[in-house]
C-alpha cells in the first residue's frame, strides 16, 4: 500500500511550516495529485480561493473521482458517506440521515455497511472513547481529510463554481473553515503525539495509544487521552485539550480542561498528566504548573521531522 505524504513531507514539498503546513495537510490529505497543483509557499485558504476559479481543479476532481470510482451508484453506501461527511458521527444519527424520508436505516443494514467501509474500503475511521472503563458510543469520520473536506464543504462550493459564482463558492469555504478545521485536526494531533512518543520526544514513554474520550451525553468531549492500551486501558498517562483557532489558550480553557479531565474514568489527580495543544499558543502569564505538555504548531511539525522518525 502506497500511502499519502505525511505532515513533514507536505510542509517540505510546499515550503510551509507551522500552522500553514498543517492546514495544507488537512486540505490535501498528503495526496500528490493535489500538492502538484499547489503554488510553493501559498497558505491553504489562498489556495482554495484560487481553486474556486476552476471547477475541474484537483482539490475538487480527485475526491469526486474517488467517489465515482468506489461508489458509482447513489445507494445506501453513498448516503452513509454523505451523512458522515456532513457531520453525523454516531450510529443513530447516521442511520436517521442516511435513511432519508423512508425512516432510519435498520441496525442490521447499517452496521455491516459501516464495518465494510471501515475494514475493507478504509474510507471511514471508527473512534472509540479511551479510558479505563468501556462506555460511550463509537464515532465515525471520513478517514481521508481531503474527501472529508469535499463532503463537508467543497462539493457545495463546486456547485457554485459550476454556476459561474467563484466568489460565492469561496464564501462557502470561509464560513465553514474554522469549525471544520477544528474537528479535522484532532486525529492528526493524536497521531503526531503518538509519533513523538515513539521517538522518545514527549513525556509518558509508556503510552502506547493516543485517542479521545466522551460519554453518552458528549459532555464533556476530551480531545486527547494517552493510555497503555485501547479501547479499555489499564492506566491513563495523560488527558489533554486541542484548541485550534485564532485565540490563545487561556485560563478559562485551562479551567475547563481540569474539570473535564476529572470526569474521565481512570484519571488520577496528581498522577495523570495534562496536555495542551494550541494553534495560537497560550495566554501570557497563564499558570501551567500542572500541565506537562504544551504544544504549538511547530511542535506538531517537529514530530514528523525525518531525524525523529
Amino acid at each position: 500500500v502506497l500511502g499519502p505524504l505525511n505532515l513533514g513531507e507536505v510542509g517540505s514539498a510546499l515550503g510551509l511550516d507551522g500552522g500553514d503546513a498543517i492546514d495544507a495537510h488537512l486540505v490535501s490529505a498528503g495526496l500528490p495529485g493535489v500538492l502538484r497543483t499547489w503554488p510553493h509557499g501559498m497558505p491553504a485558504l489562498a489556495f482554495l480561493e484560487q481553486e474556486c476559479d476552476d471547477p475541474a481543479a484537483a482539490v475538487f476532481s480527485i475526491p469526486e473521482s474517488t467517489l465515482l470510482a468506489e461508489f458509482p451508484a447513489p445507494d445506501r453506501t453513498r448516503r452513509i458517506l454523505e451523512a458522515i461527511g456532513s457531520g453525523d458521527r454516531t450510529h443513530a444519527r447516521i442511520a436517521a440521515t442516511a435513511g432519508g424520508g423512508q425512516g432510519a436505516l435498520p441496525s442490521g443494514t447499517l452496521s455491516p455497511l459501516l464495518r465494510q467501509l471501515v475494514e475493507d474500503k478504509r474510507v471511514l475511521a471508527m473512534d472509540q472513547p479511551l479510558s479505563t472503563h468501556p462506555g460511550g458510543p463509537a464515532l465515525y469520520r471520513i478517514a481521508d481529510s481531503n474527501l472529508r473536506l469535499y463532503l463537508g464543504m467543497l462539493r457545495a462550493a463546486n456547485e457554485q463554481i459550476r454556476r459561474g459564482r467563484p466568489a460565492s463558492a469561496f464564501r462557502v469555504v470561509t464560513r465553514r473553515w474554522q469549525s471544520w478545521r477544528g474537528r479535522a485536526v484532532e486525529p492528526l494531533i493524536r497521531e503526531s503525539i503518538a509519533q513523538a512518543m515513539v521517538a522518545d520526544d514527549a513525556p509518558w514513554p509508556d503510552t502506547e495509544v493516543v485517542g479521545g474520550w466522551w460519554n453518552r451525553q458528549f459532555d464533556p468531549e476530551i480531545d486527547l487521552v494517552g493510555a497503555d492500551r485501547a479501547p479499555v486501558a489499564r492506566r491513563l498517562s495523560f488527558v489533554g485539550s486541542v484548541k485550534w483557532h485564532e485565540g490563545r489558550f487561556d485560563a478559562h480553557d485551562l479551567a475547563d480542561l481540569r474539570v473535564a479531565a476529572a470526569k474521565v474514568p481512570g484519571y488520577v489527580p496528581g498522577e495523570t498528566g495534562l496536555a495542551v495543544v494550541s494553534r495560537a499558543g497560550v495566554a501570557d502569564g497563564l499558570d501551567l504548573g500542572d500541565v506537562d505538555l504544551v504544544w504549538g504548531p511547530e511542535d506538531v511539525m517537529a514530530a514528523w521531522a525525518p531525524e525523529r522518525r
